[in-house]
């Protein structure tokens, strides 16, 4: 009998994936400076596409504003529907479903990409070394950014995608609006937990409106969070299990955690030693599936993971390193998960994304 990894999984919409593993979503900083995807990143795609039952990709942005990263892909105007339509076609191919990850990096972005207009839910700026002080946003402005993710999505259904993601983690802007550090508004869209949660909500709304209207019922929505923050007041784990109970009540496909390790425990208080990913298992009640993520590395973390309670674990980096990752795993070969600059080239990973792996993830790469 295959391991529960290698076995097909289906949600509750229908949609079927050929096995449990998912390639994480992960920035390549390898398209154009226009916003499309180059013939480097399409081969990097392609590579990993061959096991995995779904594929994230990396961030794409809906409005200007929201763009984060040199290098990343656009899905705000219906001209890059051609290039997004070949985005889908090269996952799609091999046989995994292909998801598009959308969101806007809020204060995380940088004047020059984002045309001089850095904004977030309040004036606070972010930690990163560097960073601008944001400017809050408008009612009419946070008004068309919701707008702008269910237009991403309809372009995401018209490209021939499988679903897409809304990346509500990682300090992006959605969460920037769920924080208490980082959402210091007093009008309707922040203040309380309930005011603070409008915003990331909204934007799941106008997603789930968009696929009910312009995809079959076995379109993929899912939702991306980062369960606490370490900052004080910043994100509680039962803020989240609050969000949960909220997401759970719309259609959305799946959940999925952020997590640096699968079986972290709970960051805010450290005398607490509950897995964090347990704890939203538990609060989801089997409404949905979740999937879990970080630190899986080789075969018998993947292994660890699912006896953690996940439906379905995310591989990031190591497939980064490795792109028969999965089939490695199945045949148990041995698996190294860390990539040298001098594979770059057989492993089929762009050179940008092997310098910014070295400057933001040293352990991803071999020392």
């Amino acid at each position: 009998m295959n391991p529960v990894y290698d076995q097909p999984f289906s949600f509750a919409n229908g949609a079927t994936l050929r096995n449990r593993i998912v390639m994480a979503p992960m920035t390549t900083w390898s398209g154009d400076d226009n916003g499309r995807q180059t013939a480097g990143e399409l081969a990097y795609y392609d590579a990993r596409a061959g096991g995995v039952g779904m594929l994230i990709t990396g961030t794409t942005y809906t409005v200007p504003s929201g763009r984060g990263f040199s290098g990343q892909y656009y899905g705000g105007d219906d001209s890059f529907i051609p290039g997004l339509t070949e985005f889908a076609k090269i996952i799609k191919r091999q046989g995994a479903k292909a998801v598009l990850q959308i969101f806007h990096a809020g204060k995380q972005s940088t004047p020059e990409l984002s045309g001089n207009d850095v904004v977030s839910a309040s004036e606070v700026a972010s930690e990163r070394p560097g960073s601008v002080k944001p400017r809050a946003l408008t009612d009419a402005e946070i008004e068309t950014i919701i707008t702008s993710f269910g237009e991403a999505t309809r372009r995401a259904i018209v490209a021939g995608f499988d679903g897409v993601e809304i990346h509500g983690a990682n300090g992006y802007l959605i969460q920037q609006f769920f924080s208490p550090y980082s959402n210091q508004r007093t009008d309707r869209w922040g203040g309380s937990l309930e005011a603070r949660a409008r915003f990331p909500l909204a934007i799941a709304d106008v997603v789930l409106d968009a696929a009910k209207k312009h995809a079959d019922k076995t379109f993929i929505v899912g939702y991306r969070f980062s369960p606490e923050e370490t900052k004080t007041p910043g994100i509680t784990l039962d803020d989240s299990l609050y969000l949960i109970d909220r997401l759970t009540e719309k259609p959305l496909t799946y959940l999925h955690a952020s997590l640096n390790r699968f079986d972290q425990t709970v960051q805010r208080d450290k005398n607490d030693r509950r897995i964090v990913g347990q704890v939203i298992h538990q609060q989801i009640k089997g409404r949905m599936p979740l999937i879990g993520v970080g630190g899986v590395k080789v075969a018998d973390d993947l292994q660890r993971a699912f006896a953690a309670g996940y439906e379905l674990v995310a591989v990031g980096r190591a497939l980064i390193a490795e792109p028969q990752w999965v089939q490695k795993a199945r045949a148990g070969e041995k698996i190294v998960p860390f990539l040298a600059k001098e594979d770059c080239a057989k492993q089929i990973v762009p050179e940008k994304m092997f310098g910014k792996l070295v400057e933001m993830f040293p352990d991803a790469v071999a020392k």
